[in-house]
């Protein structure tokens, strides 16, 4: 199963993600999070506590802080805290803990795939194995069921990519 960690987990067109004041301090920022790996730029976000706790329990946090690329589909706390009572606390068991690398290795793609690039593809493969599917519409850009929220967010070894839901890889 090594291969499952090759690499780990699209609003519209960039131009109409980021007014242009705030693209001025979005690339400072990004520009320290680019020296930042993806672990670690997620845990400087802020919103990805539940992530970052689940990355530990299925022992990936030194896989995603790897030289990558690594593109990743990371679900906030809300995402997380949309799954049904006592899901996460489930997965968090050491008992659980396929389950759980299943999971989140279903969030990441191999590879550095930015927003330009994502909108033009139809579905993905993840390290997962699994395929997700990429739906662009006027309204944004869906992977499977969970809207992106966010995108493009740069990090040392990949990209990040903020989604509303966890996605649930087929059994």
């Amino acid at each position: 199963m090594t291969s499952r960690i090759a690499g780990f987990f699209k609003l519209l067109i960039a131009a109409q993600f980021v007014l242009v004041a705030a693209q001025a301090t979005a690339g400072h920022h990004e520009e320290k999070a680019a020296s930042m790996d993806i672990v670690d730029t997620a845990v400087a976000a802020g919103q990805f506590k539940t992530l970052a706790a689940a990355l530990q329990a299925a022992d990936l946090v030194d896989t995603l802080k790897g030289d990558g690329p690594f593109t990743v589909f990371a679900p906030t706390d809300a995402a997380f805290a949309k799954l049904p009572a006592g899901t996460v606390e489930s997965l968090l068991k050491p008992e659980n803990r396929d389950q759980l690398v299943a999971i989140l290795t279903y969030h990441v793609v191999p590879g550095k795939v930015k927003a330009a690039d994502v909108v033009k593809l139809s579905e993905a493969k993840t390290v997962n194995g699994q395929d997700v599917d990429i739906t662009v519409a006027d309204n944004g850009v869906q992977i499977n069921n969970a809207n992106v929220i966010k995108v493009d967010i740069g990090a040392s070894n990949g990209v990040i990519h903020v989604i509303d839901t966890v996605i649930i890889p087929a059994s």
